[in-house]
């Protein structure tokens, strides 16, 4: 039987083949984006295209709404930004603002506004995709401040997520995918994303509930906090 997917930030890059590939294996999905009408070829793949800006609670709402009775069993929060604000002497109120509020608080609020959905279906995931420069442990200079602690308290939620869902049956997942030759990774990142994305589909299809909480690579490797 075909699981349903939301896909966030799904115009381009990783959301786009994340799309690509669950529609090509035969899941629902359902993508998100700003503008659909700037994106044809998800409005050929998804079975349903929904306007949203993560970051407007009028927006999440309205999806809401939308979706109300939908089984959603896997929530993949993909859409992010990244900041300007590589080094000491850069960092501005208005790029700790706008990173935080599309990779932090937006997954966080997206998955307690779809809770119901998430419970209804049969998977029960919610997929946080973000980045190994979240990692505390392996953080490296050079990348935006306000990227790098986004995800990093992403991650933190995702832990405390995951503790509190575990009652309800629901996974709570943090992801990386890698460096990949995308809009945000550049041309000169090693990975392609059509490959990362069909790894770490294969990851998530191997856990179970008792992997909730994890921060994982695409090839189900644990990163260290």
């Amino acid at each position: 039987m075909p699981i349903t997917v939301l896909v966030t930030g799904s115009s381009r890059g990783l959301g786009l083949e994340f799309v690509r590939q669950c529609a090509a294996r035969g899941d629902n999905v359902i993508a998100t984006l700003r503008d659909p009408a700037k994106s044809p070829e998800v409005a050929r793949l998804a079975k349903k295209v929904i306007s949203l800006d993560v970051t407007d609670p009028t927006s999440v709402d309205a999806l809401v709404g939308d979706l109300k009775g939908t089984p959603i069993d896997i929530l993949i929060n993909n859409a992010g930004v990244m900041g300007q604000d590589k080094q000491v002497g850069k960092l501005t109120i208005n790029d700790f603002r706008t990173v935080f509020e599309t990779n932090t608080f937006a997954p966080a609020l997206l998955a307690q506004a779809l809770i119901p959905n998430l419970k209804a279906s049969t998977r029960k995931m919610i997929a946080n995709i973000s980045s190994e420069l979240g990692s505390i442990t392996q953080g490296v200079a050079g990348f935006s401040y306000a990227y790098n602690a986004s995800k990093s308290a992403l991650n933190r939620i995702t832990v405390q997520m995951a503790k509190d869902l575990r009652r309800d049956g629901i996974l709570v997942m943090t992801f990386c995918p890698g460096w990949n030759k995308t809009d945000m990774g550049g041309p000169s990142a090693p990975l392609e994303a059509r490959d990362s994305i069909a790894k770490l589909l294969a990851t998530m299809d191997t856990l179970s509930l008792a992997d909730s909480g994890k921060y994982l690579r695409i090839d189900g490797s644990t990163i260290p906090w």
